[in-house]
């Protein structure tokens, strides 16, 4: 007999908790610096320099970047090593055409599910993003963008919806980081009507205006890329 049988019932078998392996920890810390732009796209990645700077030895260094491989962040060559995937306009196209749907339903959905203290919320990761805009802190200006978006996910009530567009947003923040100074005062003025459109349950209107803003975020990123 098993010893899950002989447990009085009603009482869930107990499993130890197993702490995160290192190279979890090692992707995860160089996918945010990949992320924040610390690391360039085209930038070559040595072992032995990222060991250093994160404290760890060179192994779990080595299998992270073979996970980042897999997950296209990371380019390994043959003789050469490891590089910052170098995005191609067509995938950066792609990605944030798909964004640009999911966002819209998002919207949507968030303006028809809306409350007082949901829309309490936004306007105060808005009020973050704008003085952050005006402090030049770029860095804060991305992740209260990116707060703004996940909460208007998180308002359209649709669990499969959020889930999908929680595997996009790291690469869409990616995307965002190198034109969110560009994008500027005119980005968080389109948020603010989007706010509105979803606080006054304008559930059209709302995904019209998310469309049209994540449309220009799309522009403004393949216009600099093709400047670069």
């Amino acid at each position: 007999m098993s010893l899950s049988s002989k447990l009085p019932q009603g009482i869930a078998a107990r499993q130890v908790a197993r702490p995160v392996p290192l190279r979890e920890t090692v992707y995860e810390a160089i996918l945010e610096l990949i992320i924040t732009g610390e690391l360039k796209p085209g930038q070559h990645l040595v072992e032995k320099e990222l060991a250093e700077l994160l404290g760890v030895s060179r192994q779990p260094v080595r299998e992270a970047l073979q996970w980042l491989q897999k997950d296209e962040w990371v380019d390994l060559r043959p003789g050469y090593g490891a590089f910052v995937h170098s995005p191609t306009p067509d995938e950066a196209d792609q990605l944030l055409s798909v964004r640009t749907l999911l966002e819209a339903e998002s919207a949507r959905l968030a303006a028809l599910n809306s409350t007082k203290e949901g829309v309490a919320g936004l306007k105060q990761v808005h009020k973050r993003g704008v003085q952050a805009l005006k402090a030049d802190d770029i860095d804060e200006v991305v992740a209260a963008n990116a707060e703004l978006h996940a909460l208007i996910t998180e308002m359209s009530g649709n669990k499969i919806l959020k889930e999908i567009a929680a595997q996009v947003a790291r690469r869409v923040r990616w995307y965002h980081t190198p034109v969110a100074k560009s994008r500027g005062k005119k980005s968080w003025d389109e948020h603010a009507a989007l706010i509105d459109a979803i606080g006054k349950g304008e559930a059209d209107r709302a995904a019209q205006l998310m469309r049209e803003h994540t449309e220009h975020t799309r522009e403004t990123y393949l216009t600099k890329s093709s400047e670069d």
